[in-house]
C-alpha cells in the first residue's frame, strides 16, 4: 500500500500544496502552525476539494481523472486532535458506529479486536464525558480501525495529551504501525514525536 499525493489548494490570499509519495509505515507531515498539514489531510480524506492534482493510494484513485470520491468511498480512517467522540453515545456505539459504517466485505477487524488491540474492555460502557484524554483518543482510534480503513489518516492526535498519555498512545500508533502493517498519514509540529514516529517525512514550511 503506498501513497501518491499530488495536491494544490488556494486558501485566502495563500496556496497550500504538497507533493509526494511513501511506501508503507508512518509518513509524517511536519511543520509550523498554518503550513498547510491539516488542510492536506482533509483533502486525502475528502473533506476538502484541491484545485489540482492527484491522491491515489495504493492502485485506488480517489481524486483526479475525472474523480472525487466521497469521504465515505474512500475507505480512510481519520483521527483527529480532540477524538470527536459522539457525546450521546457510550463507548461501545461510538466503536460499532465505525463498524457499521464499513462494508461487510471490506471488515478485516472485529469489534472485540479491536477492544483487544487497544486494551479498552473496562471503557464499552463508559460515557465520552467520563474519559481521560488518552482513554479518548484510544476509543477514537479503535472507531477508526473498525470503519476498514485502507490507511490512517492522524491530525496532532497527542498535542492535548500529557506527558504519560502521550506515552501511551505513541505505543499504540507504533503497534498500529508495525503490528497491523496499516498505512499512516500524520500530522505533526513536534520534531521528538516525529523522530520516534517516521518511517518517511515530508517538511512543510508554509
Amino acid at each position: 500500500m503506498s501513497f501518491d499525493i499530488d495536491v494544490e489548494r488556494r486558501l485566502g490570499d495563500r496556496s497550500i500544496g504538497v507533493r509526494f509519495t511513501a511506501g508503507a509505515g508512518l509518513t509524517a507531515l511536519f511543520g509550523p502552525s498554518g503550513a498547510g498539514k491539516t488542510s492536506i489531510l482533509n483533502m486525502v480524506a475528502g473533506l476538502l476539494k484541491p484545485d489540482r492534482g492527484h491522491i491515489r493510494i495504493g492502485d485506488r484513485t480517489l481524486f483526479g481523472d475525472g474523480i472525487d470520491l466521497p469521504p465515505e468511498a474512500r475507505r480512510i480512517g481519520y483521527v483527529f486532535q480532540d477524538g470527536r467522540l459522539f457525546p450521546h453515545r457510550r463507548v461501545r456505539a461510538n466503536l460499532l458506529y465505525g463498524h457499521h459504517l464499513a462494508d461487510p466485505a471490506d471488515r478485516w477487524m472485529a469489534l472485540d479486536e479491536a477492544v483487544d488491540f487497544l486494551g479498552i474492555g473496562h471503557l464499552l460502557d463508559r460515557w465520552p464525558h467520563g474519559l481521560s484524554g488518552g482513554e479518548a483518543q484510544r476509543v477514537a482510534i479503535g472507531r477508526a480501525l473498525l470503519r476498514a480503513p485502507q490507511c490512517l489518516l492522524m491530525d496532532e492526535p497527542l498535542s492535548s495529551l500529557d506527558a504519560a498519555r502521550r506515552e501511551d498512545i505513541m505505543t499504540v500508533i507504533e503497534r498500529i504501525r508495525d503490528t497491523l502493517k496499516l498505512p499512516i498519514l500524520y500530522v505533526s509540529h513536534d520534531r521528538a514525536e516525529v523522530d520516534r514516529l517516521a518511517t518517511q517525512l515530508i517538511a512543510l514550511d508554509g
